[in-house]
């Protein structure tokens, strides 16, 4: 109790800087709830969604978000697997973005639901082990709970002064990068294995995720880790950037292979069932909403990855952060409004109904990523304040 209290009191107390940031992400929040509420009263007609596009933007950023709090283990495995002693120190950080990105995904999930009631519809039907849906109602709960209960029992034994065992935490470890893995295959299989999608029906669908998760979350971490040490005095040491930035410079690669390899196939030999894959690259007659998103999504990516590829500009701050900066943005589209969007235009009847977010709907948006980043907020500051010794067991 005296943890929780002592945690919760951590959490509240801060500078003008850490209250004004915490009060920008309160208002954002607040107006996203109130677009809820809004649609919660008009259902889901307010969205830009309709029969033939049914999933928007709430699964657009769902599928991005599984993707960076799978990309905590990139941090984990470096610390417990191979004993790097600097990147152990930071593992609560890539663990607090864990949970924060589990937050919110599981809140665009409810989002898209329309009614909260039919998260209890869509639980007592579940079909395992048939249903992969069922799979990931597994799999995103329980990634969430590991990366909430490990840091909370590191944690608490730091705010005690006791040396925690690692071997009997090792099992839990493993556990954790073995459901990393999971909770973002399950989700590539859900898409590919919906056979009135030929969009999505790709052997590469899986290891696409992975890697775009592998670079995309690890240039996440990088921006905080690199914010978290010039406003709150968090010793991140230089060679924990520039192990991140090489992992994120060979899973961009790998990610960019792995989509020209698919561009090829869907493009070079076009038949009826690659027009999804023409509509969203060069577009459908007057239809073709989605070509700039997609183009500008390819070109930061291709950008950065030629400057995270050149050793002295991977390792200068000046380079490298705006590097990671297209390197989140690029994959968030690619792997959202680039991807979701269009396995649903043209129809399996041949309609093209093109889709774009409602005012509504980016409201909501903005509002569960305020809620998600005030979340993460929280976490690292009690995290900091018990690393630090700032924070600790009274006597």
């Amino acid at each position: 109790m005296h943890f929780l209290l002592d945690s919760l009191r951590a959490a509240l107390m801060g500078s003008r800087r850490y209250y004004g940031l915490l009060a920008v992400l309160f208002l954002v929040a607040a107006v996203g709830v109130r677009a809820y509420l809004t649609q919660l009263q008009h259902g889901l007609v307010v969205t830009g969604m309709t029969d033939q596009v049914s999933w928007g933007a709430y699964i657009a950023n769902f599928t991005y978000l599984v993707g960076l709090a799978a990309a905590a283990v990139m941090l984990v495995i470096p610390a417990y697997i191979f004993h790097r002693p600097h990147a152990k120190r930071l593992v609560m950080i890539a663990e607090g973005i864990a949970v924060a990105a589990c937050s919110m995904a599981l809140m665009f999930v409810l989002v898209d639901l329309g009614r909260p009631d039919r998260m209890l519809i869509m639980l007592s039907g579940l079909n395992l082990p048939r249903s992969l849906l069922a799979w990931d109602v597994i799999v995103i709960p329980g990634y969430f709970a590991l990366n909430l209960v490990i840091p909370a029992y590191v944690l608490f034994h730091h705010y005690r002064g006791e040396v925690i065992h690692e071997n009997a935490m090792f099992p839990w470890i493993l556990l954790t990068i073995f459901w990393a893995i999971a909770l973002h295959t399950v989700t590539a299989f859900i898409f590919a294995a919906d056979i009135a999608r030929p969009f999505w029906h790709s052997a590469l669908l899986a290891p696409r995720f992975l890697a775009s998760a592998f670079c995309s979350g690890p240039a996440f971490l990088i921006l905080v880790l690199v914010a978290l040490r010039k406003w709150a005095r968090l010793e991140v040491p230089n060679d924990v950037i520039h192990m991140l930035s090489l992992i994120v410079t060979i899973a961009l690669q790998v990610n960019l292979v792995m989509l020209v390899g698919d561009v090829f196939t869907e493009l070079y030999a076009t038949a009826e069932h690659h027009r999804s894959a023409v509509y969203l690259f060069l577009g459908l007659g007057e239809h073709g909403e989605l070509v700039p998103w997609i183009r500008s999504a390819i070109a930061m990516q291709l950008l950065a990855v030629f400057t995270l590829m050149i050793r002295p500009l991977r390792r200068n701050a000046a380079t490298l952060l705006p590097a990671c900066a297209l390197t989140v943005v690029g994959v968030w589209i690619e792997k959202g409004m680039g991807f979701v969007i269009p396995g649903f235009v043209p129809t399996p009847l041949g309609e093209i109904v093109e889709y774009a977010p409602s005012l509504i709907e980016i409201q909501i948006c903005a509002g569960v990523w305020a809620i998600g980043l005030m979340i993460f907020l929280v976490f690292a500051k009690v995290a900091i304040a018990i690393e630090h010794g700032e924070l600790h067991a009274r006597g």
